[in-house]
């Protein structure tokens, strides 16, 4: 805008008062309100394009240390329940928003966003642009932060030397973090089920208990001994947190081989990749929200995802046997959504087919592992048979 003289100035950018505030690694900080807990947050700054389900992202273990920027300017108008939970607590580093909603509306809320993350001891700041955060983080990568709740009277200079030492989730265990320890059993008229745990979400054992399947839920690092010992007759690995080239997929590697029905969710996919001898690699800023679209190669279908993770699996390193082909692509960007072997019973994918939160497209893929598990079952194949 020009000044009184005719000269052109920069409109000053938009900076509202607080007492919290979001520092960047490179440098940018954002201040606002603090709600949630009065404690600071350390992570990976990211955002996610899903409009609800902000308690499900909460608790989706794969969020663990990171902060969230919510791309919907409004969030907690619905409340909280203890239904909505995706897990045992919340793993977020932090939640950033442009408006908390005070006082919200619907007849199963029990509580409100702020509430809910105090009690959880996870912290919040509001008031920021978050169309502008999101758009730095889409220019710069995902990033260290640090979430501040007492941030008065703190220089931006001292702040962005605390997000500069931020620790990231793909260099610690968050897999052994946010891995439930105990071993879970769920009862049921149909198949046995394994499910390994490396952050998994309810919903997709409740996806799987809907379809008749008894369940098992054990954690990553299981041998692979105590697993067949379970005689399962198919086994499902779960997405999580981190970077997958941390983890052993070696028990991935054995249940394909030994022709147990397999199927890979999201870090479950990258663990199947990997055991290919397949590189996966991070992506600049994740593919997080429930508007990711993925075409199905063999159909031409494209139906809307839900997703949420940070590394991908490298098309270029997969095998060129012809055993395996990718079964689904993401029209965005052209990454592998999905794997297939084309004579074993074994699939996954990179998105959420349980969504939660998230568009409903892709639940059939529950009842298409199951009637692979019927079917290989029927035939006496996998150790499910071994009774």
């Amino acid at each position: 805008m020009p000044d009184s003289a005719g000269n052109r100035t920069e409109t000053p950018r938009y900076r509202p008062g607080g007492d919290a505030a979001l520092a960047l690694a490179d440098g940018r900080v954002f201040r606002g309100r603090s709600f949630g807990a009065a404690a600071d947050g350390t992570g990976e700054a990211v955002f996610t394009t899903t409009m609800v389900g902000y308690q499900e992202v909460c608790t989706d273990p794969s969020f663990r240390g990171q902060i969230v920027c919510m791309t919907y300017p409004l969030i907690g108008n619905y409340g909280v329940n203890a239904s909505d939970d995706e897990s045992r607590r919340p793993w977020i580093a932090g939640l950033v928003v442009r408006e908390a909603c005070p006082e919200p509306s619907h007849h199963r809320s029990l509580g409100t966003i702020d509430g809910y993350l105090r009690r959880h001891g996870v912290p919040g700041i509001a008031g920021v642009d978050t169309r502008a955060l999101t758009r730095h983080i889409r220019d710069v990568g995902d990033t260290r932060a640090v979430l501040v709740s007492s941030a008065e009277g703190i220089a931006d200079e001292d702040l962005i030397e605390r997000a500069r030492l931020a620790p990231l989730p793909g260099e610690q265990d968050v897999v052994g973090e946010v891995a439930d320890e105990t071993v879970e059993r769920i009862d049921g008229e149909g198949p046995h089920i394994v499910v390994v745990d490396c952050g998994v979400k309810r919903n997709i054992v409740r996806s799987l208990v809907a379809r008749g399947a008894r369940v098992t839920v054990v954690p990553y690092g299981t041998p692979y001994a105590v697993i067949t010992a379970l005689a399962p007759d198919g086994v499902v690995v779960s997405p999580g947190p981190g970077d997958p080239a941390n983890l052993d997929p070696a028990v991935v590697a054995a249940v394909v081989r030994d022709g147990t029905p397999f199927f890979g969710i999201c870090l479950g996919h990258q663990l199947l990749a990997r055991s290919l001898g397949a590189d996966t690699t991070k992506l600049k800023f994740g593919h997080r929200g429930g508007n990711h679209p993925v075409r199905d190669e063999l159909s031409g279908r494209v139906t809307i995802t839900s997703q949420n993770h940070g590394f991908e699996v490298d098309g270029a390193s997969l095998p060129v046997d012809g055993a395996w082909r990718v079964s689904q692509i993401n029209v965005n960007d052209g990454s592998v959504e999905g794997l297939e072997h084309r004579s074993l019973p074994a699939m996954s994918v990179q998105f959420h087919p349980e969504s939660s939160p998230g568009p409903w497209d892709n639940h059939g893929l529950f009842d298409r592992f199951l009637a692979m598990v019927a079917e290989y079952t029927a035939a006496g194949a996998g150790t499910g048979r071994r009774r």
